[in-house]
Parts: C-alpha cells; structure tokens; sequence
C-alpha cells in the first residue's frame, strides 16, 4: 500500500481503505480463481494497482467521463481507476465468465458505485465511450479492431477521446500498421521502480 501513497499522495480516505482492502480480496479469489498469476500476487500493488494507476499520471477523468475496460480480466486497469476516479463511470468487460464474476465480488465488497461489469465479448458489445483502456489483451492492431465503432466524437477532457492502453517490451512493430495519431507515455518517467522500465502506456487519438 505504501508504494501508492507514494505516488498518489492525495488520495481520500475512502480511496486508502478501498485500495487497502484490495490486497484481502486478491488473495481470497485469487486462491480460488486465477485471475493474477500466483507468482506475482505477493507484487500486486506495484505490478497490478501501480500499473494500472499509471493512467492516472497521463490523464485526470472530467467528471462524467465514461470508459471501457476490455478484457479486464481481474479488474485491472479498471477496479483501481473507479476508485481514484469516482465522478467518472467504468464499464468492465470480459468474455471469461468466473473472472466476472470474482470482478463483481471485489466490486460488491468495496461498494464501488461508478462501475458496471459485464460478462460479453468486446466484438458483440455496442456502446460508445469517452475512452477505452486495457492492459495488453493483444497485440495492438488486434485490439484496435475490437474498439470500432465505441469511441464517442464529443471531446472535453485534456486529452482527445480515444484508447489508452497499456504495454510492455517492443512494440514498434505493433504501431507501423496503425492508421491513426498516438503517443507512447513511458510509465518509468512517473515510477522509479525497475519494474516499470520497460512499461508504456499508448494513447491513440480519436476514432478508430
């Protein structure tokens, strides 16, 4: 938990206990359901909630703002940012039934008001949204294709609507074939561990 004080000084008490309450709940369901490799729950402030939170260093949600969270898989990026942003509405998604349903009970427990979560497949879900965020359910021009036609064309936050997506290793293969004005945000310009160093986040503007 310190480690997201130390990048997010400011946040409510309300915040701290929800954020703190989520290390109880991943390790109860994680125990019963994989949704976070088991190596890697003893890291899930720093590799899990930290990365998802890196989000929140690009881009401060107006109020109202409305985003999407394919393939959520665990909740991540999307428990973590409802938190931080409460005046904003989340919509989860995931194909995989028992992931939903373990995103449900975290939400439920932490009476997390601004969120929806929803057992679909992105291809047969059909609303249109602020922003889309996801932490690398594929390569990009895959992802991009799931996105069509669910980006929203009224714009009033700092940055324009558009996917926010976050992503390790090399990609520079990924982004010759997309179409489309982005920008790479090195997430180890906001946080010093060496966990971060090879992390990004890709913003691309606009519709697909």
């Amino acid at each position: 938990m310190e480690i997201i004080l130390k990048y997010f000084p400011d946040l409510t008490s309300d915040q701290i206990s929800k954020i703190r309450q989520l290390k109880e709940l991943y390790q109860y369901w994680n125990a019963k359901i994989n949704v976070i490799s088991r190596k890697d729950i003893e890291y899930l402030y720093e590799r899990h909630i930290l990365h998802s939170l890196s989000i929140a260093k690009i881009i401060s949600f107006c109020p109202g703002s409305s985003i999407l969270d394919i393939g959520t898989g665990g909740g991540l990026p999307g428990i973590p940012l409802s938190i931080i942003f409460p005046e904003s509405d989340f919509t989860l998604i995931d194909s995989i039934g028992k992931k939903i349903f373990v995103v449900k009970s975290i939400s439920e427990s932490l009476k997390i008001n601004n969120i929806k979560i929803i057992n679909t497949r992105a291809e047969n879900f059909h609303q249109k949204f602020d922003f889309i965020v996801s932490r690398a359910v594929s390569d990009l021009p895959s992802f991009i294709k799931l996105t069509k036609n669910k980006i929203s064309n009224k714009n009033f936050n700092k940055l324009n609507n558009g996917i926010l997506y976050l992503k390790g290793g090399e990609i520079e293969n990924e982004l010759k074939n997309i179409n489309k004005k982005y920008f790479i945000y090195n997430i180890s310009d906001f946080f010093s561990e060496p966990f971060f160093e090879s992390k990004k986040i890709i913003y691309i503007e606009g519709l697909p």
